[in-house]
């Protein structure tokens, strides 16, 4: 695969969505959303996809104030094209955004620290808190 015809774009329109939701219905951090909860998540974001050949390879979403902060979430790349470039590719583009690139960018990931890492994130030893949703908790 040529990294150079790699299209990342956060047009709208090209998003595969039925592929965006299968992947992420199999992720461990979303596997539990509905396919409804995921659209709806992509409806309420800044989506940026990653495309070869016009068709969808990678995936990351970006939700933001616009002023001080974002979360970059349920970023993938198709298993077929990882490890090639086009995670670093897709993370870079995000990063150097003008919309984002001075914001405070925040993240949770289990296993790609050192992808995000080399894009300036810097994993917080124990300052965040979170709170699962209610259709999560087994209370």
């Amino acid at each position: 695969m040529d990294i150079t015809r790699i299209l990342i774009s956060s047009d709208p329109s090209l998003l595969d969505r039925d592929a965006i939701i299968r992947f992420l219905r199999q992720s461990y951090w979303a596997n539990k959303r509905s396919d409804g909860l995921i659209l709806k998540s992509l409806d309420g974001s800044v989506c940026f996809g990653a495309y070869y050949d016009n068709h969808q390879i990678g995936f990351a979403r970006v939700v933001s104030d616009g002023a001080t902060v974002y979360w970059l979430c349920d970023v993938f790349v198709d298993e077929a094209y990882r490890a090639q470039g086009v995670g670093k590719k897709l993370i870079e583009t995000i990063t150097t955004h003008n919309d984002y690139r001075n914001l405070f960018g925040i993240l949770a990931t289990r296993d790609a620290h050192g992808l995000y890492e080399q894009f300036g994130f810097v994993r917080d030893h124990g300052k965040t808190l979170t709170r699962m949703p209610d259709f999560l908790r087994k209370d």
